[in-house]
């Protein structure tokens, strides 16, 4: 690894973390420090033992504390071709997908195929994009979505807004705030609210791909699927999560026995194909719709939404 053009030969930088950081994973906090780094490359730095935190190693998920030291290694992002940017049309994509925005917060409908932030091969994803169509706003994600999930993503223009959304995040049984998906399960799924209680456990297979299933040594994860409709023998479902572990509405539809239409990971192939064929179902047929919660210890109410993507309704309206 090559020496920033901008830093000293000497290599290294410390960092002291301000107050308003106080609980900031460290690899965020690297994302702000090293702008325009891949997050390939801050993952490789903390795995290599480069980055530390008062003098001890940092993980991935380590979350610092106001006043802490962080040692930041010298980097320098290849740019041969001056800085690198994403493509027209994404950029033009996630503009026309904003839906709300005021002084602390910014909502997308992130279209299905996006990722939430780059790296492991992706160059630009929603935050990397929004931050080049705002280069003087300071942007961080609240939460993530699954590359091929569309559906609300909130990110914060202000560091209290994201501590506050955050410690939402981590009340108990999801009482700080409330997380609805819109969903096509496949097959008959009984009337009434079905919840999966089941741990979630992420694992890898050969070549490094994610896989989750339900497993006792897991994290505790619930979810709540209700039907809104049946339509051509399945299932059109609202799903409420208290929990929000990688993949884990997709995850726990398949352990109810009604997988999520079009899950290419934990789906029906044989489904998928006929619905492919009969409504033109290309993909995952999950969509994250709706977010409530309170900032200002209660005080400011916010109800965000995101429409159904519009390749998923004309699929819906063809069943």
């Amino acid at each position: 690894m090559t020496m920033a053009a901008n830093a000293p030969k000497s290599g290294v930088r410390l960092v002291q973390v301000d107050a308003d950081r106080a609980g900031q994973r460290i690899d965020n906090f690297l994302s702000t420090q090293l702008k325009g780094a891949p997050r390939s490359l801050i993952y490789r730095l903390l795995r290599t033992g480069q980055v530390r935190i008062n003098g001890k190693r940092a993980k991935p998920e380590s979350r610092l504390a106001g006043g802490d030291e962080v040692r930041i290694p010298p980097v320098r992002l290849d740019e041969p071709d001056g800085p690198r940017m994403p493509p027209a049309g994404l950029l033009a994509r996630l503009e026309a997908s904003i839906v709300f925005e005021d002084a602390r917060l910014l909502a997308l409908n992130k279209p299905t195929g996006v990722a939430s932030h780059g790296g492991s091969g992706i160059g630009f994803g929603a935050i990397e994009t929004l931050r080049v169509l705002r280069p003087n706003q300071t942007l961080e994600l609240v939460h993530r979505l699954d590359r091929d999930t569309s559906g609300l993503l909130i990110v914060a223009k202000k560091r209290s807004a994201l501590t506050e959304l955050q410690a939402l995040m981590r009340e108990e049984a999801g009482s700080g705030l409330t997380k609805k998906y819109l969903a096509l399960l496949t097959g008959r799924v009984p009337d009434g609210v079905m919840t999966v209680d089941a741990p979630l456990h992420i694992g890898l297979r050969q070549g490094g791909e994610r896989h989750v299933q339900v497993h006792p040594q897991g994290k505790p994860s619930v979810s709540h699927f209700r039907v809104l409709e049946r339509r051509g023998g399945h299932s059109y479902c609202e799903v409420r999560i208290e929990t929000g572990r990688t993949h884990q509405i997709r995850v726990h539809a398949r352990h109810l026995g009604h997988p999520v239409a079009g899950d290419d990971k934990y789906g029906d192939e044989t489904v998928n194909r006929r619905l492919r064929d009969q409504i033109g179902l290309r993909r995952l047929f999950l969509h994250a719709a709706s977010l409530e919660f309170a900032l200002d210890g209660g005080s400011t109410p916010y109800l965000l939404s995101a429409p159904l993507a519009p390749d998923l309704a004309e699929a819906f309206d063809r069943l």
